[in-house]
C-alpha cells in the first residue's frame, strides 16, 4: 500500500509521462507562442537551484527543472498554457536520468505492487531460531534487548538506509551481509511467505520485472510501513515462545496552545503458558514514559497489577520517569 496523495501523483505521472515546466514569472515572450507547440530546447545554464536559463526557438527563458538536468541537455518542451505562467510538458532528454521515463517506470512499478496481495504486515527473523537460548530460566533483559534490536535491524526493512550508511564507513560488509536482500532466495521465501493469506484471499501473486520474486513482500512491506507509520515483526524470543513486536508513531492530543504533538509507541503481544494472553503497551511522550499492561485473565492482571509499582521502581532507577501504569482488562472484540 502507497499513501493516496502520493499513489495518484505516481498513476498521473505513468499516463501522462510529462512533468510541467513552468517558467518563473509571466514573460511578454509567452505571446511568441501557443498551445500544443512542442520544440527542442537546450539548457544553457544553470542560474539557481532548480532554476536553468533555456533557450527554446529564439527565446531564452528562465524555467523551473527537475535538479538532475545539465547545462548542455537537449529537452523537447510542449507548450500546455500561457497564462498566468507559460507552462510547458517535458516530453524527452539527451540525459536519460533527466527525462520522465524513468519517473513513469518507476511510477508503473510501485503501481504494480499495490495490485499485489499482502501477504502479511509483519516481518520474520530469516533464521527462525530463537533469540534467547542461555542455560539460565530468566533471560538478560539487557541482552535480549539487544538481541531485538539486532532481529529489527536485519530484518530488510531498512536496507536501502543501511546500504547509505555503508557506503559512508558506518556500517561494515558482513552487517550487510545478513540482511534479506543478500541471502538465498529460498531462505527468504520461506521466511516471508510463511503462513501466508495469499491463497485464502483467492488472489494470485504474479511476477513484476525488476524484483526478484522473493522478495517482492519485502519491498510490500517496506511500503506499507511507509504508509501506516508502524512496523511490525514477529519471532522466538525464547524457546517455543512466539512473540510479535510493533513500533509506531502516534498523533497526541492536542496541546492547551493548541499544538498537535507525536509520540513513538511499542507494544509486545505474548501468549504464555501459566498467564493466558498479555499485551504490554509502551509510550514515549514529553511527559515521560506511559505503560498499559493488557491481560485476559483476571488472576493476570492481579498479579501485573501487584508487580507494577516494582516496575515502576526499577525503571526510576535506570533514569526512566514513568508518568503512568495501568493495568487494564483485554477486549476479546
Amino acid at each position: 500500500m502507497i499513501p493516496n496523495d502520493a499513489l495518484n501523483a505516481l498513476k498521473a505521472l505513468a499516463l501522462t509521462q510529462k512533468p510541467l515546466i513552468t517558467a518563473t514569472s509571466p514573460v511578454s515572450a509567452a505571446n511568441a507562442f501557443e498551445p500544443g507547440q512542442k520544440f527542442q530546447a537546450t539548457v544553457q545554464a544553470q542560474l539557481a537551484p532548480g532554476i536553468f536559463k533555456v533557450q527554446v526557438a529564439d527565446q531564452i527563458l528562465q524555467l523551473h527543472l527537475p535538479a538532475n538536468i545539465r547545462s548542455g541537455d537537449k529537452i523537447t518542451l510542449q507548450v500546455v498554457s500561457l497564462l498566468p505562467r507559460l507552462t510547458f510538458n517535458m516530453a524527452a532528454s539527451s540525459n536519460p536520468l533527466s527525462t520522465s521515463d524513468q519517473l513513469s517506470s518507476t511510477s508503473r512499478l510501485l503501481s504494480s505492487l499495490t495490485q499485489q496481495p499482502l501477504e502479511k504486515s509483519f516481518v520474520r527473523p530469516i533464521n527462525s531460531a530463537p533469540l534467547w537460548t542461555g542455560a539460565t530460566q530468566f533471560p538478560d533483559t539487557t541482552e535480549l534487548a539487544g538481541k531485538l534490536h539486532i532481529a529489527l535491524s536485519q530484518s530488510g526493512l531498512f536496507y536501502e538506509s543501511h546500504q547509505a550508511q555503508w557506503l559512508a564507513g558506518a556500517r561494515n560488509t558482513s552487517q550487510l551481509l545478513q540482511e534479506p536482500q543478500n541471502q538465498p532466495a529460498e531462505l527468504v521465501k520461506a521466511a516471508l511467505t510463511l503462513n501466508s493469506s495469499t491463497a485464502s484471499s483467492g488472489q494470485e501473486r504474479v511476477s513484476i520485472p525488476g524484483i526478484p520474486d522473493h522478495l517482492q513482500p519485502l519491498i510490500q512491506q517496506q511500503l506499507n510501513a511507509l504508509e501506516t507509520r508502524q512496523v511490525q515483526w514477529q519471532g522466538q524470543i525464547w524457546p517455543h515462545q512466539e512473540m510479535t513486536w510493533t513500533i509506531r508513531e502516534e498523533e497526541t492530543p492536542r496541546s492547551a496552545r493548541g499544538e498537535e504533538g507525536k509520540q513513538w509507541a511499542t507494544q509486545i503481544q505474548l501468549y504464555l503458558p501459566n498467564l493466558g494472553e498479555i499485551t504490554a503497551t509502551l509510550r514515549f511522550g514529553t511527559h515521560g514514559l506511559s505503560i498499559t499492561l493488557d491481560a485476559s485473565n483476571s488472576a493476570t492482571r492481579a498479579t501485573l497489577g501487584g508487580a507494577s509499582s516494582a516496575l515502576v521502581s526499577a525503571l526510576s532507577e535506570r533514569g526512566i520517569h514513568t508518568s503512568s501504569a495501568l493495568v487494564i482488562q483485554h477486549d476479546d472484540a
